[in-house]
């Protein structure tokens, strides 16, 4: 068992692609974790084949490294907001946070939504300002930033007093003073034109991360003792995990108490039960592995195997005196969409799991362990309305069913609303976009029409500024492809949950219409052809469509249907256009984020394991039609 001083707990927060997982890389290498034959992976925390493959954190999780005999166990938290649930259950692991910020582009949205919360419960911070290499990079400013953001937060005197560590964590360098990095070029580094130290190789003092390790064993406290009059097993469960071999796993801190292989506990669950348990294994972080240790004492991070029907926020105690701990509180979700069985003319053609039942169980599997989601029923027993904190979360979860093997539909993603003294709010963002000089007068025009507010204009230096703006949050629903557009893919923008305000009327969705298919069948590039001068396509020829599916986005403001699977007319009558050259404009492809941006009220997006298919919610062209008129009468626009 490790004596509590010898523990540090600490988790890396940071803006999203700040080089928090890079970071970790090094330590991980520079501790020894690997050894001398032993294959490094870049990114090595990044372990799900969605994170590796869009180049973000998505999950929390857990590694430890030993440093001059003491254990830090390392908490490697998710940039994006729309993961805080993952953040928040992170914090509460650990003793004090190692924040990044980017030496160029400095505190950033989410720097401030992942500080404010470890802020909140009165966690200790190391400041690492990384990319000290980058040619645009800005120390000295980007650190008066931070101390503004610290204060603007309401940090504590201990807490404001953080140290500051320099750094170029891809290289796994790191150092107290910006005058060690000599060997970078005038004016990359942030004391630009320092003079190599007498006698020493440039860069000779900023040659690995020690400087960093030692800040964090300096400023981090030991898990702190329980305030409590006794002495028993308290462990709140911040995550889950399964195991082929062992099941279940709850993954927690212990906060008093030890913990034994063998023993039985009592879980303390939200509606006051406190059922019998036996805790089979224990599993402690060494590196990137779980190794088996047969006791555990306070201040350790372990999992624990054995208690099957657990669920986050529930605390694990002892036996004769269950005493919960109190529950994780996450932040208010502010997106929804319906998830559907698939109900088009494919469907069961592509996918394992196609069911309601199927897709039921795998959502309630989603809640249980992610607590920033919730699940719902809606009037059709086919139907599930799933809540979560924003787009991209809603995503991951589609493009996660989609490789186990499930079949269905997802709707439009709206807004959270409730209402407040009578008056219906709805959910609000503060975007913040670092943009190129010439796009300021584009990005402001086009935020007008979606409610967009500017509440503040920045002058970064290099050509380039940086924009606030508070707007609904519906109103970034589809932007961001657009954002990169209009920035011609110069811009960054980034957005953080920012509170409620009375409805902001009525935002304009896509100004195009969708070209449908107004028949079953494979394409024909005879077709095609003739159809691709009327908008985009985001099919070639030889792909199967069905009535009512989307092929394309037309050029006008209305829905064009079109027969896609038309062939040449055979006959023996020589024609003056039969030698035409027919040449398709390469298809659109949509991905899924893109599809859920670009669909509209009355469309949805089909998912399967092969494929991501656009379609209208009524196939039928006759329905659709009848359908139209109907909602124009009760308008009295007929």
């Amino acid at each position: 068992m490790i004596a509590r001083e010898q523990i540090r707990n600490i988790a890396i927060i940071a803006h999203v692609d700040h080089g928090k997982t890079t970071l970790v890389d090094f330590m991980l290498r520079q501790t020894g974790i690997f050894r001398a034959n032993e294959a490094m992976v870049d990114r090595a925390m990044d372990t799900n084949e969605l994170e590796r493959e869009k180049g973000i954190t998505i999950l929390a999780k857990n590694t430890a490294v030993t440093y001059r005999g003491v254990k830090i166990n390392i908490v490697d938290t998710p940039g994006h907001a729309d993961f805080g649930g993952e953040v928040e259950r992170g914090l509460r692991l650990v003793d004090g946070v190692l924040l990044l910020v980017d030496a160029a582009e400095g505190p950033l949205p989410q720097t401030r939504f992942v500080l404010g919360k470890a802020l909140a419960l009165g966690l200790p911070a190391v400041v690492v300002v990384n990319k000290i290499d980058r040619q645009d990079a800005r120390p000295a400013e980007v650190l008066d930033a931070i101390y503004s953001l610290f204060i603007d937060l309401g940090a504590s005197e201990h807490q404001i007093e953080f140290p500051v560590i320099y750094a170029v964590a891809r290289s796994g360098r790191a150092s107290l003073r910006l005058s060690d990095f000599d060997d970078l070029p005038v004016g990359q580094a942030a004391a630009p034109g320092a003079a190599p130290h007498p006698g020493e190789t440039p860069g000779a003092r900023a040659r690995t991360l020690e400087p960093l390790l030692d800040a964090i064993l300096e400023a981090i406290p030991p898990p702190k003792k329980a305030e409590t009059t006794h002495d028993k097993l308290q462990m709140l469960v911040a995550n889950l995990d399964y195991d082929d071999y062992v099941g279940r796993l709850a993954i927690g801190r212990l906060s008093s108490g030890s913990v034994e292989a063998g023993q039985s506990v009592a879980v303390c669950r939200a509606d006051g039960s406190t059922p019998r348990g036996k805790v089979n294994k224990i599993f402690a972080f060494e590196g990137l592995k779980r190794i088996e240790i047969a006791e555990a004492g306070p201040g350790e991070i372990i999992s624990l195997a054995g208690i099957e029907e657990i669920a986050i926020g529930d605390t694990i105690a002892d036996s004769e005196h269950p005493i919960p701990l109190e529950r994780i509180h996450v932040d208010e979700p502010t997106m929804s969409m319906i998830f559907k069985v698939n109900d088009g003319p494919f469907a069961g053609r592509e996918g394992k799991y196609v069911t309601s039942r199927n897709l039921r169980e795998r959502l309630q599997r989603e809640a249980y362990r992610n607590v920033a989601i919730r699940v719902q029923d809606t009037d059709s027993a086919d139907a599930f309305k799933v809540v979560g904190r924003g787009e991209l979360q809603l995503a991951v979860i589609i493009e996660t069913m989609r490789r186990e093997g499930y079949e269905l539909t997802a709707s439009n993603p709206e807004p959270v609303t409730k209402e407040i003294d009578g008056v219906l709010h709805e959910p609000m963002e503060l975007m913040v976009c670092d943009v190129p000089q010439p796009s300021v007068g584009v990005v402001t025009e086009r935020m007008g029409p979606r409610k967009g507010r500017m509440v503040e204009m920045q002058q970064l230096g290099s050509d380039r500024v940086r924009l606030n703006f508070r707007v609904p949050a519906r109103g970034l629903v589809g932007f961001r492809n657009e954002f990169l557009t209009i920035t011609r893919g110069e811009g960054i923008m980034s957005s953080q949950f920012d509170g409620y305000e009375p409805w902001q009327g009525k935002i304009p969705k896509r100004v195009s219409g969708a070209i449908v298919a107004d028949r079953e069948g494979e394409t024909v590039a005879y077709s095609l052809f003739d159809v691709q001068e009327r908008g985009a396509l985001f099919y070639g020829a030889g792909d199967p469509v069905y009535e009512g599916m989307i092929v394309g986005e037309h050029s006008h403001p209305g829905d064009l249907d079109v027969n896609v699977t038309r062939g040449r007319k055979l006959t023996n009558v020589r024609a003056a256009t039969r030698d035409d050259n027919i040449i398709l404009t390469p298809p659109r492809q949509m991905s899924l984020e893109k599809a859920l941006e670009w669909i509209n009220e009355d469309e949805l997006v089909e998912v399967t394991p092969k494929n991501v298919r656009l379609r209208k919610r009524v196939l039928s062209a006759g329905d659709r039609y009848r359908l139209e008129r109907e909602r124009k009468r009760a308008d009295g626009l007929l």
